[in-house]
């Protein structure tokens, strides 16, 4: 028996450009300084960009140690929202693009 092959129905919702170039990655990047201490780093990172305290510990001993660290990435409405924040509560950031 010969069954012929039938392409499904295929229903297009929405179509999506996938290209790399209209992706625009933005990062929240927080700078070392020799003011602030780990915890408030730490609890900042928790209260503003809604890391795990185990997030915030990481990300804080890179800022540390490399001297920078990027900290989120996302949308840059969103980040310069957040650096807002962080940098009214005394620490140095900067959103860049990736």
């Amino acid at each position: 028996m010969f069954f012929p092959q039938t392409q499904p129905d295929v229903e297009i919702l929405e179509e999506v450009d996938l290209s790399t170039e209209n992706i625009k990655l933005w990062s929240l990047v927080i700078y070392n300084d020799e003011v602030n201490t780990f915890d408030f780093v730490i609890d900042t990172l928790i209260e503003v960009c809604e890391h795990t305290p185990e997030q915030a510990e990481q990300c804080t001993l890179i800022i540390h140690f490399k001297g920078k660290c990027a900290v989120k990435n996302g949308e840059f409405e969103e980040l310069a929202t957040l650096r807002t924040e962080v940098c009214r509560r005394g620490i140095s950031a900067e959103v860049h693009l990736n």
